[in-house]
C-alpha cells in the first residue's frame, strides 16, 4: 500500500466570500484565520466573543493536487482522513462523497475511478458548529456541564470547545490531521491484535491478524512477522505465524518502577512474495490491570503491572490548547516530560476533551505514563438514537484499534462523571430514557466492542464510580472517587485526613498563572486585578476568585499587591494538594492512586492546573516532584489548624506534635537517616532528634509522634530532613500555627549564580521561597521550597538567570 500526504496546496475561504486564504492541513480555522489575518488573538482580553462569532459562519477548504505514480497505478483508491471537526461535506472533483459527523472517528471513501493523474480538486465545506448545536437543541434538549453552550452534547466534537469550568467558548473546526490517499491493491491490514501470555522467562505474543479484501480473490493471504528487540537485535523473524516467542523478554515499566523497554512489531501482507501491506508498531511487554480485591476495607482498586501493585502518581490531562492546529509532537512532548520531572507515573486523559493523537501515546510508552484512557463523554446525557448509536460505534472501534497496542495503555473509562451525577437524577436528567440510555452505552455498547476488539484491557465504567449500576460510586471504600469538599465544599487542606480513598482520580484548587502569562491576557495594568472584568473573563469558575482569597484570608495576611496575590494563591494551591497526597501515600496500601486536576491549560486562566497554558511551572508543579518521589519524607502535624479552634474561645488547648513517614515507592529496600528539628524564627535549633529507618519497597513506614507542648507556636516551628548515602533527598517545615500568625523574621534572601547553579542565602527561616527570573520561565532543580538559616543551591535546567526576584511567606502583607 502507498500513501500520498495531501498537504500541499491548501486554501480556505468563509463561504459565500470571493477570496481565499493560505491554509495549513493538518490545522484549524483558527489557526488559519491568525495566520491570515483575519481574526484577532483570542485569548488576548475578551477576543473569544468575536472569535466565538466566527463560528456561526461555514468554512471552505480547497486544494488541487496531482496523484503519485505508485497510488496511480494501485488498483484501488482510497481518501483517508484521519480527523475532521466536524460536521462537513466532501467533495472530489466536483462529486459529493459524503458528510462527517464526529470529529473522533475515521473517515474513509474509496476513490477508484475517481481521481486523475493531475488537476485532482478537492473540498471540505465545514458546517457551523454554533448553528448546529443550536439547531439540535430544539429537537433534543439534553443537559449536560452548566458551564458549556446548549446543546454541545449534540454533537461527537470536543466537549470543552463549548466552554468549561476553565475553557473558553471556541469551538474551532478544520481538518485537524492528516488527509492522505492511499494506493491500495486486492488487500490491506485492517488491524492487528496482539496478546501476550507471560511465561517463565519467556513472553508468547498471539497474533490476530485482520485483512481488509477490496476484492473477493478468495486467496489465503499470508503474512511475515518481524520482532526487534529494544538494543536492535532481531528475536523474530518468520512467515504466517499465529505465535512468537520472545525468550528473555525486556519488560516495561511504569515510570519510577524499571525501564520502558519496547520492542518494534512489523506485519507485512504477502501475495506470493510480493509486499502489499505493512503494519507497524512499538508494543512493551507486560502485564497490566486493574486489581480489585476485597479486604478489610473494603475493595482494594490499583494498577497492578508485572505482578507489582503501582501507587498511581500524576495528573488528569485535558486538551493542549484551544486551538488543535498547534498541537505538534514536541509541544506534547515537552508537557509530558514535564510529568516526568515531577515523578509522574501516570496521566488520566479527560473525557470531555478528544482522543489525543498517535504521538501522544507514543510518548507515553517512551517515558513509562500509564494511561487512564476515558471514552469522550462528559458532565452530561445522550439520547441513544439508532443514528447515535451507530455513529458512536465506530468511534469506538476507530479508537480501540488505533490505541489498544500501546504498552502505556491501562485501561479504558466509559465517561467523566456521569454514574454519579445519574445517580443522583440532577438538574441534567430530565427524562427515564436518560438513565436507560445511560445504562446501555456504558455498562452494553462499550463493553461489547472491548470484548470484540480488546478484551484483555480493564475497562470501568466511569469515573467515579464503584464499578457500575448506581452502586455508590462515590464510595470511599471501593473504585475511584473525585473529592471536591477542599475546593467546591470549601473544606480546609486538613479535611483530606479524614479520608482513606482508594483510587482518588480527581481533586484540586485552583491558582492564578504567573504574571508574564496573565500579560498574554492583558496589557492594560488597570485589568491587573482579580476582580477586574479581564481577569474574570479568563476565570471560568464561577465565584472561584472569592473562594481563593476566602482560602487566603485562612492563611495568609491580605496581601496589598497584584503579583503577591498571584504568589500566594499559587501556595494555597500547592499546600492544599501536598496535604492529600503526602496523606495517601502515608497509607500506601489503603490508598493507591493520587491523579489531581489538572496537569495543564488550553489557553491562559485561572485554573487548577499545574503547568499552566505558556509552560509556566506553578508552585504546585514543584512540589508534585517532591511529594511524587519515589522516597518521600512527609510530615503529620497536629497544631492549630488540624485542631480548627477559635482563637477567641475560651479553652484553647489543642496537641502540638508530630508524626513522620517514609513512603518508599520503589521496588527496593532503603535505609534512610530521618532528622527532625524544633527551631525559633530565626532557624536556631533548640531540641532535635534522628531515627536511622529500614523502608522496604513499596511501603510506608510511621516513626514515632514526637510531642512539643511548649511550643511557642507563632515563633517557634519544626523542620525535618532525609539522608540517604550523603545526600539530603527529601525535606520540609511545618508550622503548628496558620502561617498567618508566625513571627517571621526577614530572612534577607540574596541570590548569587555559581556556574549552572544558584545559590540562595537566608539569614532566618524562610517559607516557600520563590526563585524568578525576569521572563518567569526559570526551571530550576527544586522552587518554593523552605529554609532554615544558610544556603541552598539549586541547579538551572532552563532559562536565563541574570536577573532573578526572591520572595517567600515573609514577604505576604
Amino acid at each position: 500500500m502507498f500513501a500520498q500526504k495531501l498537504n500541499k496546496n491548501w486554501s480556505m475561504r468563509r463561504v459565500g466570500d470571493e477570496e481565499f486564504w493560505e491554509a495549513v492541513v493538518p490545522g484549524t480555522v483558527y489557526t488559519d484565520l491568525l495566520r491570515n489575518e483575519q481574526m484577532e488573538d483570542p485569548f488576548f482580553k475578551d477576543n473569544e466573543d468575536k472569535a466565538l462569532k466566527l463560528m456561526d459562519e461555514d468554512y471552505e477548504y480547497h486544494t488541487v493536487f496531482d496523484c503519485e505514480p505508485e497510488v496511480m497505478k494501485a488498483k484501488h483508491q482510497i481518501l483517508h482522513f484521519d480527523g475532521i471537526d466536524t460536521i462537513a461535506d466532501l467533495y472530489l472533483n466536483s462529486t459529493k462523497l459524503g458528510e462527517v459527523c464526529n470529529m473522533h472517528r475515521i473517515w474513509e471513501y474509496d476513490v477508484t475511478g475517481m481521481i486523475h493523474e493531475t488537476g485532482n480538486e478537492l473540498r471540505v465545506v465545514f458546517h457551523s458548529p454554533t448553528k448546529y448545536i443550536a439547531e439540535a437543541f430544539q429537537i433534543s434538549q439534553t443537559h449536560g456541564s452548566e458551564d458549556a453552550m446548549d446543546g454541545f452534547v449534540n454533537i461527537r466534537k470536543a466537549h470543552c470547545m463549548f466552554g468549561w469550568d476553565w475553557g473558553a467558548h471556541l469551538p474551532d473546526a478544520g481538518l485537524f490531521r492528516p488527509v492522505n490517499l492511499l494506493g491500495v491493491e486486492e488487500a490491506r491490514i485492517d488491524s492487528v491484535y496482539i496478546t501476550q501470555e507471560h511465561l517463565t522467562d519467556k513472553v508468547l505474543l498471539h497474533l490476530d491478524v485482520e485483512i481488509e479484501e477490496l476484492e473477493k480473490t478468495g486467496q489465503d493471504w499470508q503474512y511475515h512477522v518481524k520482532v526487534t528487540a529494544p538494543d536492535g537485535s532481531v528475536v523474530a523473524d518468520s512467515r504466517d505465524p499465529r505465535t512468537v516467542t520472545i525468550e528473555h523478554p525486556q519488560l516495561w515499566w511504569p515510570n519510577g518502577y524499571g525501564e520502558q523497554n519496547l520492542y518494534q512489531v512489523e506485519v507485512t501482507l504477502l501475495r506470493g512474495e510480493e509486499e502489499l501491506d505493512v503494519w507497524s508498531r512499538r508494543i512493551g511487554l507486560r502485564t497490566m490491570t486493574m486489581h480489585r480485591e476485597k479486604d478489610q476495607w473494603g475493595e482494594s482498586f490499583n494498577c497492578r503491572v508485572n505482578g507489582v501493585d503501582i501507587f498511581a502518581m500524576g495528573a488528569d490531562y485535558i486538551p493542549e490548547d484551544h486551538l488543535l492546529g498547534r498541537v505538534t509532537p514536541e509541544t506534547t512532548r515537552k508537557l509530558l516530560e514535564k510529568g516526568i520531572w515531577a515523578n509522574y507515573n501516570s496521566v488520566r486523559v479527560w473525557g470531555g476533551g478528544y482522543y489525543p493523537e498517535d504521538w501522544f501515546y507514543d510518548l507515553c510508552d517512551e517515558l513509562g505514563l500509564v494511561v487512564w484512557q476515558d471514552f469522550m463523554f462528559a458532565c452530561a446525557v445522550y439520547d441513544l438514537t439508532p443514528e447515535f448509536e451507530e455513529n458512536i460505534r465506530a468511534e469506538f472501534i476507530d479508537n480501540v484499534k488505533r490505541i489498544r497496542h500501546h504498552a502505556s495503555l491501562g485501561l479504558w473509562c466509559g465517561n467523566n462523571e456521569m454514574e454519579d451525577f445519574v445517580a443522583q437524577h440532577n438538574e441534567w436528567v430530565t427524562k427515564q430514557t436518560e438513565v436507560r440510555d445511560y445504562i446501555l452505552m456504558y455498562e452494553r455498547i462499550i463493553p461489547e466492542i472491548l470484548k470484540e476488539y480488546d478484551p484483555n484491557t480493564f475497562y470501568w465504567p466511569s469515573s467515579p464510580s464503584s464499578g457500575g449500576s448506581f452502586d455508590d460510586p462515590q464510595d470511599p471504600n471501593r473504585g475511584d472517587v473525585h473529592y471536591w469538599q477542599v475546593w467546591h465544599g470549601n473544606k480546609p487542606f486538613t479535611e483530606y485526613r479524614k479520608y482513606y480513598f482508594r483510587y482518588l482520580s480527581e481533586f484540586g484548587f485552583q491558582s492564578f498563572p504567573t504574571m508574564k502569562t496573565i500579560e498574554k491576557i492583558s496589557d492594560d495594568p488597570a485589568d491587573y486585578n482579580i476582580f477586574s472584568y479581564i481577569m474574570e473573563k479568563h476565570q471560568r469558575n464561577g465565584s472561584a476568585n472569592g473562594k481563593i482569597m476566602n482560602y487566603m484570608q485562612q492563611t495568609y495576611r491580605y496581601p496589598s499587591e497584584f503579583t503577591t496575590v498571584l504568589y500566594a494563591s499559587q501556595l494555597l494551591q500547592a499546600d492544599g494538594i501536598r496535604y492529600g497526597v503526602e496523606h495517601f501515600r502515608r497509607n500506601r496500601g489503603r490508598c493507591m492512586g493520587a491523579i489531581y486536576w489538572q496537569f495543564n491549560d488550553c489557553w491562559p486562566v485561572a485554573s487548577w492546573s499545574s503547568v499552566d497554558y505558556c509552560g509556566r511551572l506553578k508552585a504546585l508543579h514543584y512540589y508534585a516532584k517532591r511529594f511524587f518521589a519515589p522516597l518521600m519524607l512527609s510530615c503529620e502535624e497536629q497544631g492549630l489548624m488540624t485542631a480548627g479552634k477559635d482563637l477567641n474561645r475560651q479553652y484553647f488547648d489543642f496537641e502540638k506534635s508530630i508524626r513522620l513517614n517514609v513512603a518508599n515507592e520503589t521496588r527496593t529496600d532503603m535505609d534512610v537517616t530521618v532528622r527532625w528539628a524544633l527551631r525559633k524564627a530565626s532557624a536556631e535549633i533548640i531540641k532535635s532528634g534522628e531515627t536511622e529507618v529500614h523502608v522496604p519497597a513499596l511501603t510506608s513506614v510511621w516513626l514515632d509522634k514526637e510531642e512539643f507542648p511548649e511550643a511557642n507556636i507563632y515563633e517557634e516551628y519544626i523542620s525535618y530532613e532525609m539522608e540517604k548515602d550523603g545526600e539530603i533527598i527529601s525535606e520540609g517545615t511545618v508550622n503548628f500555627s496558620y502561617p498567618k500568625y508566625f513571627r517571621y523574621q526577614d530572612p534577607q534572601l540574596t541570590a548569587k549564580v555559581i556556574g549552572d547553579e544558584i545559590e540562595i542565602t537566608a539569614s532566618a527561616y524562610a517559607k516557600s521561597v520563590e526563585i524568578l527570573n525576569e521572563n518567569e520561565d526559570l526551571i530550576l532543580s527544586d522552587n518554593y521550597f523552605d529554609m532554615n538559616a544558610g544556603t541552598k543551591r539549586v541547579k538551572i535546567e532552563a532559562g536565563d538567570p541574570s536577573v532573578l526576584r526572591l520572595r517567600s511567606v515573609y514577604d505576604i502583607h
